[in-house]
């Protein structure tokens, strides 16, 4: 049987870095009104960059972290809620820009959760023995889709892109647990990008209650389904939307030696950018070491959720 596991990392922001004071000079809002409704005290935005830019930044980081070229490469994934081309699809011109030969790529679409849900269907692709080593990626440009009026929104979200390379190992060295995933599609309408010029909302509220009483049970599902207790974590990258929804669905997961990604802090909520960024940032502080079980779970628009246990590069 054939499995697959993750054998690097790798991330990138641009440099512009937008402050809460530095909103506060567009909207009514301050540091400390921020901070305490959010956590957020940083994002990163994009002037010039596209999403392809970053995606393709992550992505060369990710290879050269393992150590693998381009031509290696037979499947990329892009998750991403904010790419403005239909055609072609940003996996497609990430493939071109690295020189990638001939891979079968798409990508997909399942807002916040959506890293995860590449993280999956690459695995599943691995293990099905239609591909033998992936290059996933989660690349957003959320600022595209910001009214910079609204304070409820503008001070959330954030530019970024993480990307994982995935090899194909026998099955006992697996190192991408069962995928435990759905949504609750009567809640579509909690979080909206609408229009060809797109605007995000967002029912703030119900999200919370969603994200802070639903995802702490299917999260220590994901663990069983690895065959871990959630005690056994060694870390927890949730999506990173806000931080006291993280802590929340932390408290309640069960893992007190796990570390918890709280990059929503510096690089504000980044949509499915958000748990191979911050769990790229991790490994490379050297926080979390090679072989650590870290549970992944996405959750966000749609309403989707999407998580699985990994082992770290």
């Amino acid at each position: 049987m054939t499995a697959s596991r993750i054998v690097s990392l790798g991330h990138y922001q641009p440099p512009k870095v937008l402050t809460n004071d530095d909103l506060a000079k567009l909207v009514d809002t301050d540091d400390e009104w921020i901070r305490s409704r959010v956590g957020i005290r940083t994002r990163h935005i994009a002037v010039e960059e596209t999403l392809v830019d970053l995606a393709t930044e992550a992505a060369q980081k990710a290879l050269a972290n393992g150590g693998r070229s381009a031509d290696g490469i037979d499947l990329v994934v892009v998750a991403t809620c904010t790419a403005v081309e239909r055609s072609p699809f940003t996996a497609a011109s990430v493939a071109a820009r690295l020189g990638v030969p001939g891979p079968a790529a798409y990508d997909i679409n399942t807002v916040c959760s959506g890293f995860s849900y590449a993280l999956a269907t690459a695995d599943h692709a691995i293990r099905a023995g239609a591909a033998t080593r992936a290059l996933v990626i989660g690349a957003e440009r959320m600022s595209d889709t910001i009214d910079w009026t609204d304070r409820s929104t503008c001070v959330i979200f954030g530019d970024g892109a993480g990307a994982a390379v995935l090899e194909a190992v026998p099955d006992e060295q697996a190192g991408i647990g069962p995928v435990v995933w759905g949504t609750e599609p009567e809640k579509t309408d909690a979080v909206v990008i609408t229009g060809w010029d797109p605007t995000i909302s967002q029912q703030g509220q119900a999200v919370f209650r969603w994200a802070t009483t639903k995802i702490a049970p299917l999260a220590r599902e994901t663990c069983l389904k690895a065959g871990l207790d959630p005690s056994e974590l060694k870390g927890f990258v949730a999506h990173q939307a806000n931080l006291r929804i993280i802590d929340a669905i932390a408290k309640k997961l069960g893992a007190p030696d796990a570390v918890v990604a709280r990059d929503v802090v510096d690089s504000g909520n980044t949509s499915a950018a958000s748990i191979p960024l911050a769990l790229s940032k991790l490994v490379e502080r050297g926080e979390l070491r090679s072989g650590d079980p870290v549970l992944l779970f996405g959750f966000g628009g749609g309403l989707a959720y999407a998580g699985q246990v990994v082992r770290c590069p």
